[in-house]
């Protein structure tokens, strides 16, 4: 998501958001609605974040920072757009999803390289700052850790160490749920703004 097309894509996710049932979003997404305060409150990276209806205003518990337009344009998205489907716990890769293959370049751009730049040379670091965000350890690769990034996202984030002969190599895969919850495109962005995250913590 460029930086130039933020603004026209918030204004766009708060009018998708103000048309919808609150009620209905909250049961697609696993949030809590408040229906007195008109409030939605949600779960990302184990931080609560408050979501006024229908405004879409978007805030985190406890901080009076601004929230990055990115991250709402991510919340809102996931409320209006999220079907009651469950997590199935079986893995797809980015490229398996629909219109996957035509958003791989900013895919591996947002997320494949920062990730492998952050923790190729050092898997257990991913492990580390994963486990600081509540995620859990799995046994692909070298390395690898599960974080449930909203209540019906898990995102895997894997690293292969590389040798003398391969250099470091990482992917990233979704539950086969994934495509029923948020567009292809915000699944290029979403692992960028969890990599920021546990970039804190190594």
């Amino acid at each position: 998501m460029a930086l130039m097309n933020l603004e026209p894509a918030h204004e766009t996710a708060i009018y998708e958001f103000s048309s919808k049932l609150p009620e209905e979003m909250a049961g697609n997404s696993l949030a809590n609605y408040d229906q007195v305060q008109q409030k939605f409150s949600i779960e990302y990276l184990q931080k609560e974040y408050y979501i006024t209806y229908p405004t879409g205003e978007v805030e985190m518990a406890g901080y009076e920072q601004e929230v990055s337009k990115s991250l709402q344009i991510l919340l809102l998205h996931y409320l209006t757009q999220a079907t009651p489907v469950q997590v199935k716990n079986k893995s797809i890769s980015f490229k398996e999803m629909p219109g996957g293959m035509m958003y791989i370049q900013p895919f591996t751009n947002r997320a494949i390289r920062p990730l492998v730049g952050i923790f190729g040379s050092n898997p257990q670091n991913l492990i580390k700052a994963g486990k600081s965000l509540g995620g859990i350890a799995g046994s692909i690769g070298d390395a690898a850790v599960t974080l449930t990034v909203l209540p019906k996202i898990p995102v895997t984030f894997v690293i292969w160490e590389g040798d003398d002969e391969f250099p470091p190599s990482g992917n990233i895969v979704y539950d086969s749920s994934a495509v029923h919850l948020l567009p292809t495109e915000d699944y290029a962005l979403l692992p960028s703004l969890v990599l920021s995250e546990m970039k804190k913590y190594i």
